[in-house]
C-alpha cells in the first residue's frame, strides 16, 4: 500500500461498492501497524493505514485451521526448494484456509503458493494505464493524414 496507494485505494473502493467484504489477516495487521513506526514510518503512511483499519470488515484471527495451512504451505513450499519468508507464509496459509482472495503486489513470492488465489491490483492499474495509453497512440496513429 505504501507504494501504490492511489492504485489500491481506487480498487477497494470498487470491490466495497460491489458488496465484497474487506478483511486481512491478524499479521497482516500486525505488520501495517509496525510499519507505522518502522524506520519508512511517516505521517502520511500513519493516516493511510489508520483510514484503511476503519473500513475494513474484519481482522481475521487464527484457528487451528487456519495453523494448519500455514503449516502446510511451509512444508509443501521448503520441499519444492521454494520457501518465501514466514510472515508470508502465514499469510499464505491463513488466506487459504479462509477461503479468501489475497491481494498483494509482491506476485514474486506468493506466486509460489500453489492453491492460493491471489490479485495484484496494482499491476492490474499499471497495465490498464499501459492499454489506454497504447488506445491513445493508436486513435492518434489512426487520425494522421496519410502522405500519397
Amino acid at each position: 500500500m505504501r507504494e501504490h496507494p492511489e492504485a489500491v485505494i481506487k480498487r477497494l473502493a470498487t470491490e466495497v461498492e460491489q458488496g465484497k467484504r474487506i478483511v486481512i489477516s491478524a499479521i497482516t495487521c500486525a505488520e501495517m501497524r509496525y510499519g507505522q513506526i518502522g524506520k519508512k514510518a511517516s505521517a502520511k503512511h500513519k493516516m493511510l493505514v489508520d483510514e484503511f483499519v476503519k473500513r475494513l470488515d474484519a481482522v481475521v484471527s487464527w484457528d487451528q485451521r487456519a495453523i494448519d495451512a500455514i503449516v502446510e504451505v511451509m512444508r509443501v513450499l521448503v520441499k519444492a526448494g521454494t520457501p518465501i519468508g514466514p510472515n508470508d507464509t502465514a499469510i499464505a496459509g491463513h488466506a487459504i484456509a479462509i477461503g479468501c482472495t489475497l491481494v498483494t503486489n509482491d506476485v514474486r513470492e506468493f506466486g509460489r503458493v500453489p492453491g492460493l488465489v491471489y490479485e495484484d491490483w496494482v499491476q492490474e492499474e499499471v497495465v490498464t494505464m499501459a492499454q489506454l495509453i497504447e488506445g491513445l497512440r493508436s486513435t492518434v496513429a489512426s487520425r494522421q493524414p496519410r502522405t500519397p
